[in-house]
């Protein structure tokens, strides 16, 4: 793909709704309100868009890029520390490995990091400066 095109404010408006994706991609058992895990990926979400809103407002101050990029740092980190306790869950009395929470982990990690270096791309800032 071409450089120029993943530098076009279209593309850049894609990749950071993609980036509210990767914090929310969790299998759904999460998000019950009996889970105790739900509200991470929330306050993730809240800071991501409130800096995304800022970003689509053309605001010069650079606090919603690091914003964006706290929330995507965060998922990663907040991901690993909690790979090894969700990994595996007791179905009839044996461990299992827990499929849907690893893939998913790892795709999201994957997509919060691309995102970091998206962010991190001279020709990305200088088309948000604009």
């Amino acid at each position: 793909m071409d450089k120029t095109k993943l530098t076009q404010p279209a593309m850049i408006k894609t990749i950071l709704g993609i980036g509210i994706i990767a914090i929310l991609l969790f299998p759904p058992a999460t998000f019950e309100p009996t889970s105790q895990e739900w509200w991470l990926p929330a306050i993730l979400v809240v800071m991501a868009v409130i800096g995304i809103i800022q970003i689509l407002r053309k605001s010069s101050a650079p606090w919603p890029l690091y914003l964006v990029g706290f929330s995507q740092g965060f998922n990663i980190i907040s991901r690993l520390l909690m790979f090894m306790p969700q990994s595996t869950h007791e179905v009839n009395g044996a461990m299992q490995v827990n499929g849907l929470y690893l893939v998913l982990t790892i795709i999201s990690m994957a997509v919060s990091g691309i995102i970091l270096w998206y962010l991190e791309l001279p020709q990305v800032k200088q088309q948000l400066a604009h």
